[in-house]
């Protein structure tokens, strides 16, 4: 998972959780069902134009509003295998992480457009959009967060770490 490819939809400053997951979905916690509706506010036509390992890049604030976890599980659930923004709500930015979805911050996401191909490399901090053989640079996740989306999100993380100190006891 250190590379990710995919496909580019675009979206502007401030998308909140609602625009991800609107309110009126949240009456489930089924994955499955929220990936139906994931940024259906923002454009209602989302999940049946992307495939899974698309990737999300957007402008500033991308999660903010509510402290939903709802908002990365239905994204991730959608098949989006990252989201690349100027910048993250923090409580997004924690709760993508605890649930497995990998989310970098770019600067430059306004030179990304809608359709192009790009590669995030997660280790060195590079994003490349292959349609235009341009080259982004970001800082590379902490290695520690790179663990919780290599297990795909904290509790796997944790439950990983319970079985290695079990297994070193015995």
């Amino acid at each position: 998972m250190n590379v990710i490819t995919g496909k580019v939809w675009k979206f502007g400053d401030n998308i909140d959780t609602d625009l991800i997951i609107a309110a009126r979905y949240l009456n489930t916690s089924d994955p499955h069902e929220l990936a139906k509706h994931v940024m259906e506010d923002a454009d209602p036509e989302f999940v049946k134009k992307m495939q899974p390992g698309d990737i999300i890049v957007a402008g500033e604030n991308f999660g903010c509003g509510s402290s939903r976890e709802h908002a990365p599980i239905a994204l991730k659930a959608a098949g989006v295998a990252a989201v690349v923004a100027k910048s993250f709500a923090r409580i997004f930015y924690r709760n993508a992480f605890n649930m497995g979805l990998p989310i970098f911050e770019l600067k430059e996401t306004d030179a990304i457009h809608e359709g192009d191909l790009i590669t995030v490399e997660m280790e060195s901090g590079l994003v490349k959009d292959l349609n235009k053989g341009v080259e982004y640079r970001f800082q590379p996740i902490p290695p520690f967060m790179q663990e919780l989306l290599a297990c795909g999100g904290l509790m796997n993380y944790a439950k990983a770490e319970l079985l290695k100190k079990g297994e070193a006891r015995a």
